[in-house]
């Protein structure tokens, strides 16, 4: 190769790693802002470091989660409780009625 085609070459070669170094960075800095996690230099996952106040923070969502699951679950029975009398016939309820109040009649 002549020292004409390296004077063309050199300032292509430059901009083109200049370019893909300004990249990296506005990807490294996108990641970040969006929580994504970070890729270390063979692809593994970098994770921040885990603090007190982080760990003490998870475990009190964790709580707080398993809580309002049980609640949900007791939201749904009711609801579901609501659903059958509301869709029950009025002939049918009232037959009902009358069954208990016959046995309460006999005991």
């Amino acid at each position: 190769m002549d020292a004409a085609a390296l004077s063309v070459l050199a300032p292509v070669i430059g901009g083109g790693m200049v370019a893909m170094s300004i990249a990296w960075v506005a990807n490294t800095w996108i990641r970040v802002k969006n929580g994504y996690p970070l890729d270390g230099a063979w692809g593994q996952a970098v994770y921040p470091k885990k603090n007190d106040e982080a760990i003490e923070r998870v475990k009190l969502l964790t709580q707080e989660n398993a809580q309002l699951r049980a609640e949900l679950g007791s939201m749904k029975d009711r609801l579901a409780n609501v659903e059958r009398i509301v869709t029950d016939s009025g002939y049918h309820l009232t037959h009902e009625i009358e069954r208990l109040r016959e046995e309460k009649g006999v005991n």
